[in-house]
């Protein structure tokens, strides 16, 4: 049985980030954090919008997770407060640091929806389609590649999590390719009803059958 996330009463993953970055004891305003996160390439790693940046904090301290500790001023700048991470903080990132790495959850990524209803556009367009992509992922791939050789200075720990994107973004590449051969040698099972539904507007017999009834045709 799937074991089920926790309810979490900050849930926004911003929260995990600003969070891991008080760990160290070093209080800061979130002008220094928003600094940090963006230099390290923290919206690469995870999908941050910066203008919930505040309401993000605010919640953290309305929950009691972080607390201010003061403010400082730098030049004509506005005064900012200082936030410091609480005991109950470190504890709530410490779970769900652990959830999120011991227990795989559901995600849906945008390619994996538009897979699901494919058939909608023609055997040939998707083709196209999926070289342009395939040419983007090698793109990327090379870029990524780059940047981690580039930071081999670095300890591990702190580019396994660009070690895992391009792992990501390899498998997908490989497996878009199989796809392409497939489709390009006319192998992948339901081509010709595809090709059949494009070519008069209707479904195949047999697929209208699995949608309507579902399993395996009847013999």
């Amino acid at each position: 049985m799937t074991e089920m996330a926790k309810r979490r009463k900050v849930s926004n993953v911003l929260a995990l980030a600003l969070m891991a970055l008080l760990v160290p004891g070093h209080p800061m305003h979130p002008y220094q954090m928003a600094n940090i996160m963006r230099r390290t390439g923290k919206d690469r790693d995870m999908n941050i919008k910066w203008g919930s940046l505040y309401t993000v904090i605010q919640n953290l301290e309305k929950y009691g997770f972080i607390e201010a500790t003061g403010s400082d001023r730098a030049g004509g700048r506005p005064e900012r407060t200082v936030y410091a991470l609480t005991a109950a903080g470190r504890a709530e990132l410490e779970d769900w640091l652990r959830e999120l790495v011991a227990t795989p959850e559901p995600e849906f990524p945008k390619f994996r929806s538009a897979l699901s209803v494919l058939g909608v556009l023609g055997p040939d367009e998707v083709t196209a389609l999926l070289k342009g992509r395939l040419r983007v992922l090698e793109s990327r791939i090379a870029e990524e590649r780059a940047e981690l050789e580039q930071s081999s200075w670095l300890p591990r720990i702190f580019v396994v999590e660009a070690e895992y994107a391009l792992a990501m973004r390899k498998a997908e590449a490989a497996w878009v390719r199989s796809l392409l051969e497939e489709l390009a040698n006319n192998s992948i099972s339901g081509l010709d009803e595809w090709r059949r539904f494009h070519e008069t507007g209707e479904y195949p017999p047999e697929w209208m059958q699995m949608f309507l009834e579902g399993g395996p045709p009847a013999d």
